[in-house]
């Protein structure tokens, strides 16, 4: 698993995870564009933006069924609210033999407007219900993405140099 940024302009953050190993992967079918929950419960993208020196942090949902969600938290797992985004996420998922590629190009208006802390991360799951939990760090323990453990990216500011 890989995941990284691959650019961003004044309207657009654009995001990558590459899969190897892929051939066993589930790939929820398309549910059309909108908002859902749940979406880590099969096949999901995941990003994680906190605001330097600060403990709210948002929470990015992006499933290649083409449904998305965010969520501010106030803190560590609390305080959860729908975050309003200015329009949809585009997400496009594209299989090889071996390898999968998701890409999602996110909003910038929805996204904060200071240097974060980020995590990226994936839950994937496999034919058989077989499910693995990635990120770019893990807490000791279980997975937990909302960990600050997580957050050992910077994505800077929109705009900044």
């Amino acid at each position: 698993m890989e995941a990284r940024v691959i650019g961003s302009d004044a309207n657009w953050l654009r995001v990558r995870w590459r899969i190897e190993g892929s051939q066993q992967l589930v790939v929820p079918p398309f549910g059309g564009k909108g908002r859902a929950d749940g979406l880590w419960e099969t096949t999901c993208f995941e990003l994680f933006l906190k605001p330097e020196g600060h403990s709210a942090y948002v929470e990015l949902n992006l499933s290649p069924s083409e449904r998305w969600n965010a969520y501010d938290f106030e803190a560590y797992r609390w305080g959860m609210t729908e975050r309003p985004f200015p329009r949809e996420p585009e997400c496009t998922m594209r299989q090889g033999s071996s390898f999968a590629i998701f890409d999602a190009a996110i909003p910038i208006g929805g996204l904060p407007l200071v240097d974060c802390a980020m995590g990226m991360s994936a839950v994937l799951e496999e034919q058989g219900g077989v499910k693995s939990y990635w990120a770019l760090a893990h807490p000791d323990g279980a997975p937990d993405f909302h960990s600050p453990a997580c957050f050992t990216a910077t994505l800077p500011a929109p705009g900044a140099a």
